[in-house]
C-alpha cells in the first residue's frame, strides 16, 4: 500500500476509533422521582359534605439514586356535582361551562424528592356540598411548565 493511502486511511479510521473510545460529552441524564395520583382507597369510597378527601400521591423513585431533586408542584381539585357519572364524563368532553358547579381545591404541594417522602393533598369538601358525582383532577407541573394530569370520579352523598 502506498504512503498516501495509509495516511488517508489513518485520517479516516483514527477519528472513528477515537470517537468510539471517548466518554460521552455533556451532562449525564438520570431518572428522577415521579408522582402520580393516587391510592385506590382515596377515591373508592363515598364522601359526605364537611369531610376531607386526602390524595395520597404515589411516588416512583428511580432505580439508580442520584440526580437533582425534582422541582414539581402537585395540585388537586374536586368539581361537581353532576347527577350521574355519564353527565360528568360528557361535561369533561365539552368546553362549555356547566352552571351550578363548585370546586374544592387543595393547597399546592411541592415535594422535596426524598425517597421516603409520601406527599399528601387534602381537599375539604364544603359543608353545603350537594350530593352527586365530582371530578377529581390532579396535576403534576414541572419547572419547565410541562404538566401531566389525570382525573377520577368521586361520589359525595348527602349527610344522613
Amino acid at each position: 500500500m502506498s504512503v498516501p493511502r495509509v495516511r488517508l486511511l489513518t485520517c479516516l479510521v483514527v477519528p472513528l476509533l477515537t470517537a468510539c473510545a471517548t466518554e460521552p460529552s455533556g451532562p449525564a441524564t438520570t431518572a428522577s422521582v415521579t408522582y402520580t395520583c393516587c391510592e385506590a382507597p382515596d377515591i373508592d369510597r363515598v364522601y359526605q359534605p364537611d369531610q376531607t378527601l386526602t390524595v395520597h400521591w404515589t411516588v416512583v423513585s428511580p432505580e439508580e439514586p442520584g440526580g437533582a431533586p425534582p422541582h414539581v408542584e402537585l395540585t388537586a381539585h374536586l368539581t361537581g356535582p353532576f347527577a350521574t357519572e355519564g353527565d360528568l364524563k360528557a361535561a369533561t368532553e365539552r368546553t362549555t361551562t356547566v352552571p351550578g358547579l363548585v370546586t374544592f381545591t387543595a393547597a399546592p404541594v411541592r415535594p422535596s424528592g426524598m425517597p421516603d417522602e409520601r406527599p399528601l393533598s387534602t381537599i375539604v369538601i364544603g359543608p353545603d356540598a350537594k350530593p352527586g358525582y365530582y371530578n377529581l383532577v390532579t396535576s403534576v407541573v414541572g419547572d419547565d411548565n410541562t404538566a401531566r394530569s389525570g382525573s377520577s370520579i368521586v361520589r359525595v352523598a348527602a349527610k344522613p
